[in-house]
């Protein structure tokens, strides 16, 4: 049997290595699919270990579609995925990913039937539109709406995979000792808000690997990657469990939170759409009240608890002494 092409955008970051590593480590998704992993220098040890990995290693340019025509060329399926955070620009986000979005369309110039015929685009919501404007700021999440919706509009064969609240994102950031020196969760937002944590390196994969292999099942649909809705309350009672360690949750106010942010260096354009990312889980819900249990069925393997992602990160390295 001749084996499909994956082709895998962002395929040295956490999304993308990810989805490289599922489907080479699977059985059944490798005697089906080989990968072909996209980065913007082959030559850097990370592209090397994916091709050592068993990966086709490509370079490519988002900002220029004659790069993306020949990564895609052939390809039976495409992961796509853009960082914002790279440029701090929506709007040339959202160029990359219509480009990304075009050369899907109709590969290579050919033939309809010959083009990509399952594209998964990393995507979340609008915020803008889904709180009525009342947050307008989150631009890294408005600008992959966007895309996704152009998406839908070209009519693409396309299954949406919008990531969750990122595991990493406490350790050593928001989860830390404070300077009285007791392990504090700093975040502004109620304690019983519901925050869907994922671990992004581990597990989308696990998604995205499912969602290539039950093709008819989510054509069209919204797969949302989390392990579970988790409040601040639990991610506490989660650290204290693994690391018999005292640990306690401080609501911020939204002026505390951007303080913090200022002093990591965000300018205040960020700070502010940093802050409202964080009011959209309580006040609209990250993915606007949507449960988790579809999603989560189609994934044949277990997902990353809170609870095993923190075992041996090296910035709780000393709350196990």
């Amino acid at each position: 049997m001749i084996k499909q092409i994956i082709t895998v955008f962002g395929a040295t970051g956490k999304q993308g290595g990810s989805v490289v590593d599922s489907i080479l480590g699977d059985a059944t998704a490798s005697a089906k699919f080989v990968v072909r992993a996209v980065t913007r220098d082959v030559n850097k040890p990370s592209a090397k270990a994916l091709a050592a990995k068993g990966a086709e290693v490509v370079s490519a340019n988002l900002d220029d579609k004659d790069s993306l025509r020949s990564a895609i060329k052939g390809s039976y399926g495409v992961f796509a995925v853009t960082n914002f955070w790279e440029y701090l620009n929506g709007d040339r986000e959202v160029a990359q990913g219509k480009n990304i979005a075009d050369v899907c369309k109709v590969a290579d110039g050919c033939a309809q039937e010959e083009s990509v015929q399952h594209t998964i685009w990393s995507s979340v919501l609008n915020v803008t539109k889904l709180s009525k404007g009342v947050l307008s700021k989150v631009a890294h999440f408005d600008s992959k709406a966007t895309i996704e919706e152009y998406i839908r509009d070209l009519g693409i064969p396309a299954t949406y995979f919008l990531a969750g609240f990122y595991m990493s994102n406490f350790p050593g950031q928001t989860l830390s000792i404070s300077p009285d020196g007791k392990w504090t969760l700093a975040l502004p937002m109620p304690d019983d808000a519901p925050i869907p944590l994922f671990a992004a390196e581990y597990d989308t994969g696990k998604f995205v690997k499912a969602i290539f292999l039950k093709r008819e099942e989510t054509l069209g649909k919204r797969v949302y990657g989390a392990t579970a809705y988790t409040t601040p309350i639990q991610i506490v009672d989660g650290f204290k469990k693994v690391f018999g360690k005292d640990a306690v949750y401080k609501r911020q106010t939204g002026d505390e939170y951007k303080a913090t942010l200022a002093a990591r260096g965000y300018p205040e354009a960020i700070q502010e759409e940093l802050l409202q990312n964080m009011r959209l889980v309580y006040e609209f819900g990250y993915y606007g009240g949507d449960k988790l249990d579809w999603s989560v069925s189609l994934v044949d393997e277990p997902l990353t608890t809170w609870e095993e992602y923190i075992k041996d990160q090296p910035a709780f390295a000393a709350a196990k002494q």
